[in-house]
């Protein structure tokens, strides 16, 4: 429906947005994959000599304590990031400066960390070791910038769970096909540029080559979603004031929900971190094949786009939270198979591919409730913080990434998997030791963390579509509060007096007969309600848009004279999610009487057993100081003269 209704140009936009948010997810998970699974292996194993010795363990433990420290360090940064992203105001939004910026910088720093800094690491390892912690953290930084940034324009573009969720399937069909590729890529891409192939790991030349060419496709994407993305304003997105920095953690504390799902989330990911980074070692130090690692990553790459195109589907029919359960059910047996795999390439291979599918749903799973949360916290705060409550999952993130970091890097020495050695030379204890950490570990993790979201986590998507009606409900009172004087926004004496038509053709009622108790109470304020014969809403006044909703079944206007109205299609119709709807006006947009405002298909929502009655109100009623019916029952047409309102009283 909303297809063959959409022009040309509006077409354009929507691919060309969708299509750079994806690559922008694209390359912002190549990024990431580099960095929290691969940049340790060239640390472990690549960075210093065999020669070495006892200061090549020492000097890995430095570093794996100083990635530990600082990405715990900067966890309380994170809050603020994302409030600083928050209360940042441009002509290009939000957050596309931010991503543009963190994945400039976050890029250089990255190749530069793929370095041995011209060998100080050898001849003068203090000041590696400062140097290092500088670019690290400035990296980490700018790339949290970036993260938050990117993800919290998720909730920025819709308010609605149906569009979050195919929003975000596409960002993920991206990320996946951005995480993956870099495990096909990077051996084929070290030996390639490397001088010695050293039994098939590479060497130092070819480490930096593929960190370059993964910071240019990260920066690249970054660009794309500054250039092609755009995030839609709404009333609702609106604050009347900033939170101060002083107010930041009452807000996350304050948002229960965000925080029983952030204690699930921060278990769960640091599990399958510590798995994901110790799988290419699995496949060099236990089955001495490196180069096959590629095979694994193509397989994940290929069906875990599938996997993710499932989700909305899987979701619909089976609730999120089902998802969530079936996905670790199936994780959990990839684990068992693959501890059990031993030096089978075939089990290996099969084990790995049913730990990784189910990883792309739950974090689908996560990241639409940590979205949901955002309008819960709204509602139970008054105050919305979309970036500040998405920052939540890159710390989260970060925070598995470090406890990985520290745990990988202390596995690699305990196994005797560091620079120079080969599968032959780890023994059955070291095999042991290794296969503890990276199946054990991160199984109790995983099922510490589905307990906690079995028992604590409640928000779904029927309580979510309850809340954003709730906060639909009250667009008006910010409206009337405007410091502006209803006195300013009149034109002229004759815009005083408004004639109010019927917005759709139908059989006019009476507001206090139809179905949604806070219309027919006159909560919502005055008005009247139409049995619609068709499904075309026009413009009832000249005025100009002031709420668009992304379910679509409702919007908000105001007349010259100052009057505010909100017309509403159908009873209880915020859960069809906006099913069934297509908006053909923008916020902001100046409208005439009779032009059309929304299509809607009542056989859609007869079929899914909703009222489709229209209910047009005056929200600010208390201010009309006359309020004249000039019918009250009987067959309308759009544009047929039903009130007479003269203007707001001051």
């Amino acid at each position: 429906m909303a297809d063959t209704t959409m022009s040309p140009s509006d077409k354009r936009k929507r691919i060309t947005s969708r299509l750079s948010y994806s690559f922008g997810a694209f390359g912002h998970d190549m990024f990431y994959a580099t960095l929290s699974t691969y940049f340790i292996m060239f640390v472990t194993s690549h960075l210093f000599d065999k020669s070495s010795g006892g200061q090549n363990a020492r000097m890995i433990g430095y570093i794996t304590t100083i990635i530990m420290i600082l990405r715990f360090v900067e966890l309380v940064i994170d809050p603020f990031i994302g409030n600083t992203i928050d209360n940042t105001n441009t002509r290009w939004g939000h957050f596309k400066p931010w991503v543009v910026t963190g994945g400039t910088v976050g890029s250089v720093m990255l190749i530069i960390l793929f370095t041995n800094m011209g060998g100080l690491n050898v001849s003068n390892p203090i000041l590696y070791l400062i140097l290092f912690a500088v670019f690290y953290i400035t990296m980490d930084i700018f790339y949290s910038f970036k993260d938050v940034g990117f993800w919290s324009m998720i909730p920025a573009i819709s308010f609605d769970s149906a569009e979050r969720e195919k929003t975000a399937t596409f960002a993920r069909v991206g990320s996946n096909i951005g995480a993956n590729i870099v495990g096909i890529i990077v051996m084929p891409l070290v030996l390639f540029f490397s001088v010695n192939s050293n039994n098939g790991q590479g060497d130092n030349r070819g480490w930096f080559f593929f960190a370059v060419i993964i910071g240019l496709t990260s920066w690249i994407s970054a660009i794309a979603v500054g250039l092609g993305t755009k995030e839609k304003h709404s009333e609702l997105r609106e604050n009347k004031e900033k939170t101060t920095f002083k107010g930041v953690f009452k807000v996350l504390l304050s948002n229960d929900q965000l925080m029983w799902m952030a204690l699930t989330y921060c278990l769960y990911t640091t599990g399958i971190a510590i798995l994901n980074s110790l799988e290419l070692y699995y496949f060099t130090y236990i089955l001495g094949k490196p180069a096959e690692f590629s095979f694994l990553a193509s397989l994940n790459a290929i069906i875990g786009i599938f996997s993710v195109l499932t989700f909305p589907s899987l979701a619909q029919k089976f609730s999120r939270r089902r998802v969530f359960f079936l996905s670790i059910i199936v994780m959990l047996f990839g684990v068992l198979l693959f501890f059990f795999a031993g030096s089978s390439l075939p089990l290996v291979l099969t084990a790995a591919v049913l730990f990784y599918v189910p990883q792309t749903l739950i974090f689908l799973v996560v990241l639409m409730i940590l979205s949901d949360s955002v309008e819960y916290g709204q509602l139970k705060n008054g105050h919305r913080d979309e970036s500040l409550t998405l920052s939540v999952r890159p710390l989260l993130d970060k925070f598995g990434g470090a406890v990985s970091n520290g745990v990988v890097g202390l596995t690699a020495v305990w196994a005797g998997m560091t620079s120079g050695a080969s599968a032959s030379d780890i023994t059955t204890h070291g095999q042991m030791v290794f296969k503890l950490m990276m199946f054990g570990v991160p199984a109790i993790l995983i099922l510490l963390g589905t307990f906690t979201f079995w028992k604590k986590v409640t928000l779904d998507e029927k309580e979510h579509a309850e809340i954003v009606d709730e906060l639909e409900k009250t667009w008006h009172q910010h409206l009337s509060s405007d410091d502006e004087s209803m006195s300013q926004i009149r034109q002229d004496v004759d815009s005083q007096t408004l004639s109010y038509t019927a917005p759709v053709d139908g059989e006019l009622v009476s507001l206090n007969g139809v179905g949604e108790t806070n219309f027919a109470s006159g909560k919502m304020g005055k008005g009247f309600a139409i049995k619609p014969s068709d499904g075309h809403v026009y413009a009832p006044f000249d005025g100009v848009i002031e709420a668009t909703f992304p379910t679509r079944h409702a919007v908000g206007l105001k007349a010259a004279n100052g009057t505010l109205s909100l017309i509403h299609i159908g009873v209880d119709t915020v859960k069809m999610r906006g099913t069934g709807f297509v908006s053909q006006i923008k916020k902001g947009q100046t409208v005439k009487q009779g032009d059309l405002l929304i299509e809607f298909s009542p056989l859609i929502l007869k079929k899914a057993g909703y009222d489709d009655t229209v209910m047009a109100v005056i929200t600010n009623g208390d201010k009309i100081s006359d309020f004249t019916y000039l019918k009250q029952s009987g067959s309308v047409k759009h544009g047929d003269e039903v009130l007479n309102l003269s203007a707001p009283t001051e």
